[in-house]
C-alpha cells in the first residue's frame, strides 16, 4: 500500500501542522464545521446500528466510515490539530508561534462545535417528528448516553473526574494514531485500512471524544434528558478536551516527533582490542 517509513510520515505530520497554523480563518472554520458535522452523523449512524442490532461491535466496526470521509476530504478535528499544530511550533517552522497554535485550536473548536450542533438539532428534529412527540428508540438511547456520561461520572466525585480525564487521554491516543496512520500510505485503500483500526478501538472501548460529545450531549439536552448544560460542560466536555489534548500529544505527537525527527545520537561502541600474537 505504498508504505512510508516513520521518518518520512512524521515529517508530513510537521508539514500538516504548519499548514493548519497558517491557514486562513475562513478555511479553518469551514473545514472544522464539516468535520464536526460528518463525525456527528457517524456517531448517530453507529448508535442507530447498536439500537437496531443490539451488537455494539457492529456499530464500532462501521463508525470509522465517518472519520475516513472527513480525513480524505481534508477536514479538521480538534483531536487532530491538538497533535499536529504543536509539532510545527516545536520544529520552529516560520510563522508558527504559540499564539498561532492556540488560534488554530480555538477556531477548530468553534467549527467542530457548530457542525456537531447542527447535526444534533437535525437528529432531535427527525427522531421526534419536529418535536411533536417523544423521541424514538434511537433518540431515547442518545438522551440516556448524555445522562450516564455526566451524572454517572459526577456520582463518583474526584474518581469520576479522573476516570473521565483518562478516558479522554486514551481516546485521543487512538484517534490521533488514526490521523498519523493515514499518512503512512499514499493510496486511498491504504489510508482507509490504516486509520480504520485505531478508530475502531476508541469507539468500541467507549473512550471520550470531545467532538463526538459535542453531538451526543447537546442532542440529549434537546430531547429533554435529565442533565444540565453545566453538567455537560463540567462533567464531560471540559475534562474530555483536556484529556484529548494530553493523550494525543503525550502518546502520539511528542513520542513520534522525538524519536523520528529529534532522534538521539547513536551510541558509540569502542572497538575491541586486537588480540596479542605470541612471539
Amino acid at each position: 500500500m505504498s508504505y512510508l517509513a516513520p521518518s518520512e510520515f512524521v515529517t508530513k505530520m510537521v508539514d500538516a501542522g504548519e499548514s493548519k497554523i497558517l491557514m486562513s480563518t475562513r478555511d479553518t472554520v469551514i473545514r472544522a464545521y464539516m468535520a464536526g458535522a460528518i463525525l456527528a452523523l457517524a456517531a448517530w449512524f453507529a448508535v442507530t446500528i447498536n439500537v437496531n442490532t443490539g451488537q455494539p461491535l457492529i456499530g464500532a466496526l462501521l463508525f470509522p466510515v465517518g472519520f475516513t470521509m472527513l480525513y480524505l476530504l481534508g477536514f479538521d478535528l480538534l483531536t487532530g490539530v491538538f497533535v499536529l499544530a504543536p509539532l510545527a511550533w516545536l520544529d520552529k517552522r516560520p510563522g508558527c508561534t504559540i499564539g498561532g497554535v492556540l488560534r488554530n485550536w480555538g477556531l477548530v473548536f468553534i467549527g467542530n462545535f457548530a457542525g456537531a450542533l447542527t447535526v444534533a438539532f437535525l437528529m432531535a428534529f427527525v427522531t421526534t417528528f419536529g418535536f411533536s412527540q417523544g423521541p424514538d428508540k434511537v433518540g431515547t438511547v442518545i438522551g440516556n448516553i448524555g445522562e450516564g456520561r455526566t451524572l454517572g461520572y459526577a456520582a463518583h466525585g474526584a474518581a469520576g473526574m479522573a476516570t473521565l480525564f483518562f478516558r479522554g487521554m486514551l481516546c485521543n491516543w487512538m484517534v490521533s494514531t488514526g490521523v498519523v496512520m493515514a499518512m503512512i500510505s499514499t493510496t486511498v485503500p491504504g489510508k482507509v485500512i490504516a486509520m480504520w483500526m485505531p478508530i475502531l478501538v476508541f469507539f468500541y472501548m467507549v473512550f471520550e471524544h470531545s467532538v463526538v460529545n459535542m453531538f451526543l450531549f447537546p442532542s440529549g439536552l434537546m430531547l429533554h434528558a435529565k442533565f444540565s448544560i453545566l453538567d455537560y460542560l463540567i462533567w464531560n466536555e471540559i475534562p474530555t478536551v483536556l484529556g484529548n489534548l494530553v493523550g494525543g500529544l503525550a502518546f502520539t505527537g511528542l513520542t513520534l516527533y522525538t524519536t523520528h525527527v529529534r532522534t538521539a545520537a547513536k551510541r558509540q561502541i569502542e572497538a575491541a582490542p586486537m588480540p596479542r600474537v605470541a612471539a
